[in-house]
């Protein structure tokens, strides 16, 4: 049975070269498990009418309790040795003592960091070595059924509890591990599709932009150079925000989660002027009605920002000649927003409207994001209509 034990733990030799830093906790429960060992087997044995127990019983007790320091290297050897020094100590005949400690505390810490089925392996051969030798010796009393049946007993209560104890602590350990693990891979997840959705944001609007200018400054490039010069400083202006804008999304997922990224950069209602402007200049009239409000949540201004921009980004891809109105109101707690156009041009019907499209859904997920919602859809009067309404409580100016 001991040469079984040793075998199991001959994968998990240890590379004592490896065997840093000291593990002064460890170091510490061995001390611990000597000073019970030692302190109490002499006592034990004179209980026993066994005398005083010679140099081979504290040897043995010493093994016991120092292989517990490399259980944080290899748990099955060191469980294989104080196994071994356990079986031989009271194979030679020594008294019941408090070197059952060292063994139950081994038991113990194998269960918590092997997983369940070498456990099950190592405990299981550990409790044939102990029954065996028990039963040889005459540990439990005669070899009759009623010794046998309490030798079953009180071997098994003595291995499986701190085999439980360990096994139920791993359990819990790798549950909480997986939960953290898949937070994380949710939170990275999360980020990825923020990320993605900044990027849809500000270069999806950036080149709808460019692209309507240059086929105005195309168009009117002999006849009026003039308004062709305009449309090329729009592109110029335009594409420099929108590198820009790549430029600090980059520079975040470069940075990752550490200390040093850089902040996200943020926009909000305040910037809404600018954007309109850039709507107009690409042939879209814009009827604006936003009143000055102080104190918005940042995450609300910015989610109300990037669904404005969206909104007007489709009336300038798919609406065609049209007139589009922005109004925002503040009431109840809420901030409504609502952008409602005239526009009928050929792609509408298709991508504008497609709850699939990227767009669309991503203005609900900006909505849902700060505990809002958001409807979009063909208008009462024809055009297209976006409705969001976003929880907010303003902010007192400190």
């Amino acid at each position: 049975m001991l040469t079984a034990l040793r075998w199991l733990s001959l994968v998990d030799m240890p590379n004592f070269a490896a065997l840093k830093p000291v593990p002064w906790g460890y170091v510490a429960f061995a001390a611990l498990m000597l000073f019970f060992g030692a302190g109490g087997t002499r006592p034990a044995s004179i209980n026993q009418g066994l005398g005083t127990p010679g140099p081979l019983a504290y040897a043995l007790i010493v093994i016991a309790a120092a292989s517990l320091v490399i259980m944080r290297w290899r748990p099955l050897l060191a469980f294989t040795i104080t196994s071994t020094a356990v079986i031989t100590y009271f194979a030679v005949g020594y008294a019941f003592g408090p070197i059952l400690i060292s063994e139950a505390a081994a038991v113990f810490m194998l269960a918590r960091r092997v997983e369940l089925r070498r456990t099950l392996v190592a405990v299981a051969i550990l409790y044939v070595a102990a029954l065996l030798t028990g039963l040889a010796h005459g540990m439990f009393g005669h070899a009759t059924w009623w010794g046998i049946g309490d030798a079953i007993i009180w071997i098994c209560a003595w291995i499986a509890v701190p085999t439980a104890i360990g096994t139920a602590i791993r359990t819990r350990s790798e549950s909480q591990a997986g939960v953290r693990a898949e937070q994380a891979r949710r939170a990275a997840s999360e980020e990825r599709l923020q990320m993605a959705q900044d990027l849809h944001d500000t270069l999806g609007h950036g080149l709808a932009v460019i692209a309507m200018h240059s086929g105005v400054a195309l168009h009117v490039l002999d006849s009026r150079p003039d308004k062709a010069r305009e449309s090329l400083e729009a592109i110029r202006a335009t594409s420099k925000e929108s590198i820009d804008g790549l430029r600090a999304q980059l520079d975040l997922l470069r940075a990752g989660g550490t200390d040093d990224a850089p902040l996200r950069p943020r926009s909000g209602l305040a910037d809404a002027e600018v954007l309109v402007r850039r709507i107009r200049s690409g042939g879209v009239d814009v009827a604006v009605d936003i009143p000055m409000l102080q104190g918005i949540p940042p995450d609300v201004d910015e989610a109300a920002y990037r669904i404005l921009q969206e909104s007007l980004t489709n009336v300038l891809r798919h609406a065609g000649p049209a007139r589009a109105s922005v109004r925002v109101r503040h009431d109840n707690g809420a901030l409504s927003l609502d952008v409602i156009d005239t526009g009928s041009g050929p792609s509408r019907s298709t991508a504008a409207t497609s709850s699939r499209g990227t767009g669309i859904r991503g203005m609900r997920a900006r909505a849902e994001s700060v505990g809002g919602t958001l409807a979009a859809g063909p208008g009462a009067e024809g055009g297209f209509a976006v409705h969001a309404t976003l929880p907010c409580v303003l902010e007192e100016a400190s």
